[in-house]
């Protein structure tokens, strides 16, 4: 699929070929694991169709400003804790 088609669908448009793209590509690979079909080739072309849309879907999101990497907060980090002190020498067994 060429990357101006895709470029030119709305939200909605976006969307439904991304369901119909994941669609044929969960047959495709059903297929493959039955043995019906050999087509690696289609598989392949599938996945790059999918991150096409996906990725003009985000560029969208971006553009509109609802998803910029700057207005999400950031992540809360976990409290620092003691670490253990590192055991000295080596683990032996007793000998009898």
């Amino acid at each position: 699929m060429n990357v101006e088609k895709i470029r030119n669908l709305t939200e909605v448009e976006l969307s439904h070929q991304q369901r119909e793209l994941s669609d044929q590509l969960f047959k495709m690979k059903f297929q493959l694991k039955m043995g019906q079909t050999e087509s690696l080739k289609k598989i392949r072309e599938l996945k790059k169709d999918i991150a096409r849309v996906k990725t003009v879907m985000r560029q969208k999101q971006i553009a509109a400003g609802n998803g910029s990497v700057a207005a999400q907060p950031e992540p809360v980090s976990a409290p620092v804790t003691a670490e253990k002190p590192a055991r000295r020498g080596l683990l032996r067994r007793k000998s009898k």
